[in-house]
């Protein structure tokens, strides 16, 4: 063997699975006087490529300056040794991976130039490859935020996230689905529309997302229910057994590209509406739906904030919808204040339980709401006759068949499980007499989230009032809930040190 072909050996060692969480980001630790990291001229932050002969990952490398590791180990945190699926004390190579050209459009997009068809699916391929990085990621999303995308961007957009992932085709038609833009607190509708419109024989095949910048996504409510993990084939085996689930959306490859942006803009609080729309007709696509009817809360403090905004979304999610072969239905619902009671996953399930099983203190707001969008539904899907589909879903949910679908739904996914309830609770009282004119639904979530929300399934918070309550000076406004005392501690503490949320005026 010559000295050029040694010289192209990709270093090897040993790895350790360090146990430490990074999400979904996977992460590679090496020691600071790695033989491998001089030889290689890997840096912090630098992009590796590790191979262990079967599957090959791109870390990003972070460098340890204590004992931690030993010479000639190589530490992987959780993500990277689940995606690699190695053994500890193996053997791996490390090398570093080939220079992304995707990265040249990205940076197109910075400096405001628009991205082609062939451009952004360069980008989508390897983004849901794992090729890219946090940071470069970030810088995707952030370039792309603003509304800065043109119609044509987001229709390539969508179009390249279906391309990546895995279909579902299920062999007729129609096949529904919903969804909600977000903004709104508590809005848990979707649990409420797919027994009701499963029980009426549609097949509602619902993949859901996890949290984005809310305290709970439906897949998070729905979690502390039934099991939400489940593959296609099991997928197919619930829909064929009940007609429909709800089931999270990233434990199988449909628009995979999505769940990935979406870890990113949950941590930069942003959620742009090219990727807005791009994410929810993608996933609806894959997942085989061809009727979609989706609900747009509009108020001064939910994701969309005017009736301009909401009419221009409603058209461009038409177009998009229309471009992918997508039949879309847009709602443009009330988004003054938070829906149900419940403000976190365990307590927006437990509003939803109330509801189904008819019980006499469920929230009204709630079950309204998810009659209406279950009546558009079964109107789209030519199941009721224009301005019947309503009282047709309420017929469905007064007599009871709702609920034992949606028990069969649980049962079939893996089992039916009542919520948890958190231990710690601390009531936030008005500080006057008056009556309740307004309420900050993102400062109502960003309470749920300091309690633990989403990852706390049990924590959150529990609204007492809406809008035109008549309170009495300390008496309950809402309460939190929290799994620990220092996240209800920490939960409080912003709730004090700010104006007020619930907006009490005296009359």
């Amino acid at each position: 063997m010559s000295i050029d072909q040694e010289d192209h050996i990709p270093p090897v060692l040993r790895v350790k699975r360090m146990g430490i969480d990074t999400y979904q980001e996977p992460v590679v630790f090496m020691r600071e006087d790695c033989h491998v990291c001089r030889s290689e001229g890997f840096e912090v932050q630098s992009r590796v490529r590790i191979h262990n002969g079967q599957h090959a990952i791109v870390a990003t490398l972070n460098v340890v300056g204590s004992d931690l590791l030993e010479q000639g180990e190589a530490g992987l945190s959780e993500s990277a040794w689940k995606m690699l699926g190695t053994k500890e004390g193996s053997t791996v190579h490390l090398s570093h991976p080939k220079p992304l050209r995707s990265l040249s459009h990205v940076r197109s997009k910075v400096y405001g130039h628009e991205l082609t068809g062939e451009s952004l699916r360069e980008i989508i391929t390897d983004i849901a490859a794992g090729r890219y990085s946090d940071v470069q990621l970030s810088s995707f999303v952030t370039a792309c935020a603003a509304n800065r995308m043109s119609m044509s961007e987001t229709i390539h957009l969508t179009e390249s996230m279906i391309e990546v992932g895995e279909r579902i085709d299920w062999g007729r038609t129609p096949v529904v689905d919903k969804h909600c833009v977000g903004g709104l607190p508590g809005n848990r509708t979707t649990l409420l529309i797919v027994p009701i419109v499963t029980a009426q024989g549609l097949i509602m095949p619902k993949t859901s997302s996890r949290a984005i910048t809310s305290p709970a996504g439906t897949a998070d409510a729905m979690e502390t229910l039934a099991p939400v993990s489940l593959d296609i084939d099991a997928i197919r085996k619930v829909v064929d057994m009940e007609g429909g689930c709800v089931v999270w959306g990233g434990a199988v490859r449909l628009s995979p590209a999505d769940d990935i942006l979406i870890r990113v803009e949950r941590v930069l609080d942003l959620d742009s509406e090219g990727q807005l729309i791009a994410s929810v007709l993608s996933k609806k696509a894959a997942a085989g739906s061809t009727h979609v009817v989706i609900d747009i809360p509009v108020g001064p403090t939910a994701k969309v904030r005017d009736e301009r905004a909401a009419m221009l979304l409603r058209d461009n999610l038409v177009v998009v919808g229309e471009a992918i072969g997508l039949e879309v239905s847009v709602v443009v619902t009330d988004g003054s204040q938070p829906v149900g009671r419940g403000i976190g996953p365990a307590l927006e399930a437990r509003d939803v339980l109330s509801v189904l099983r008819n019980e006499p203190g469920a929230p009204r707001d709630l079950r309204e709401r998810s009659l209406a969008l279950a009546g558009r539904i079964l109107e789209v899907a030519g199941v009721a006759p224009r301005g019947s589909g309503e009282r047709r879903a309420e017929e469905t949910l007064q007599n009871g068949t709702a609920w034992k679908k949606f028990h069969a739904i649980c049962e079939a996914q893996g089992g039916f499980t009542e919520p948890p309830v958190a231990p710690f609770t601390r009531e936030m009282t008005a500080n006057r007499t008056g009556v309740v004119m307004s309420i900050d639904n993102r400062r109502l979530s960003r309470i749920a989230k300091l309690a633990g929300a989403p990852q706390d399934h049990s924590a959150g918070l529990e609204m007492q009032v809406m809008l035109g309550t008549e309170v009495e000076k300390k008496q309950p406004l809402f309460t939190i809930h929290a799994e620990s005392r220092g996240e209800l501690d920490y939960a409080t503490e912003f709730v004090l040190s700010g104006p007020d949320i619930v907006t009490v005026e005296a009359e």
